[in-house]
């Protein structure tokens, strides 16, 4: 049986259920205990698993990360919380250096199945330092799995696939979407690392996105169906290993395809969805596929700063009708 909740409480349920079938699972990162989370994701799991599984940490990312990594090495299953992906770039070395090549520096000796998680991107007036996007930069790197995804459904299924796999995983959230609410079943389900989901059925145009610029993709849908075009949206879900399966299969129907990518415009996501696709698909293009970024500069304070850099609705509508009518 399916019931709404939100964003956090799925992320939540899907820690807790893991825990409670692995003790070799714990989560640690700054805040998670006593405060039950800066984002109350880890509300009330401090009660149920006490201070050895859910661990408060110094304000010091590349520490709690490495400790993260050895503890991953040595048999355990640790779900490292950064309050920020603007934060972990402190902890990069630990990510990229350690945890990324375990497999391969110890000629399969070691795994490292360990799961860093928190929330990426633009959350409004946040400024410079604190509106990055992070998973073209994660998902560069070989033996990391990159999963980005805001809805509450695939976000408890893919956070316990993740907490099981033997890699290890960056699992991108988003700040402004913790409160969102979606259908969540009562009874346990995965949902599997390395799979889109197509969110509505199209016929003329493929729009690909992933994170919160769902709701952008979504929302532009439902404005072109008004103008009689037939948008086919899918959700990646999963950056690395991207599945590139559905794109093409998608293309093959609609032959146009926008990608909505919430990074900036060079070497990110959608340049490398562009250039498969292209490869892969070219026969079937009708027109060339069109990227739609955040702004190529760092993001400033301004409210007005903030609608002109992202991606929205209009933007996505115009590039849209581009494709079709060009």
């Amino acid at each position: 049986m399916a019931r709404e909740i939100t964003l956090r409480d799925a992320l939540r349920e899907g820690m807790s259920e893991e825990m409670r079938r692995d003790k070799n699972v714990f989560l640690m990162g700054e805040e998670v205990a006593e405060y039950n989370g800066a984002y109350k994701v880890s509300k009330g799991m401090l009660d149920e698993f006490g201070p050895n599984r859910i661990i408060d940490t110094p304000i010091a990312e590349l520490g709690f990360a490495g400790i993260g990594v050895g503890a991953a090495m040595n048999g355990l299953r640790p779900i490292v919380e950064f309050m920020t992906w603007n934060f972990a770039v402190l902890a990069f070395d630990q990510i990229v250096n350690n945890a990324a090549k375990t497999v391969s520096q110890s000629a399969g000796q070691f795994t490292c199945p360990i799961v860093f998680r928190g929330p990426t991107g633009s959350a409004g007036q946040l400024a410079q330092q604190h509106s990055q996007t992070f998973e073209s930069w994660m998902a560069n790197v070989p033996g990391l799995k990159v999963i980005s995804t805001v809805d509450p459904y695939d976000a408890k299924g893919l956070i316990k696939s993740a907490i099981r796999d033997e890699d290890p995983i960056c699992l991108m959230e988003s700040e402004v979407c913790y409160g969102d609410v979606g259908e969540v079943p009562e009874e346990e389900y995965l949902v599997p690392i390395g799979q889109a989901a197509i969110r509505k059925y199209g016929n003329d145009v493929t729009i690909v996105s992933f994170n919160k610029m769902m709701k952008v993709a979504m929302q532009a849908a439902t404005e072109l169906e008004k103008d009689g075009i037939s948008a086919e949206v899918i959700d990646l879900r999963t950056i690395r290993p991207l599945d590139y399966h559905t794109l093409v299969e998608s293309v093959k129907k609609t032959n146009r395809m926008i990608v909505i990518d919430e990074s900036w415009p060079f070497a990110g996501v959608s340049a490398e969805i562009a250039y498969e696709m292209q490869k892969y698909a070219f026969d079937y293009l009708d027109a060339p596929i069109t990227r739609l970024n955040a702004a190529d500069t760092s993001l400033g304070y301004a409210s007005t700063l903030v609608d002109a850099y992202l991606p929205d609705v209009n933007k996505t509508v115009q590039a849209v009708k581009a494709v079709m009518y060009r």
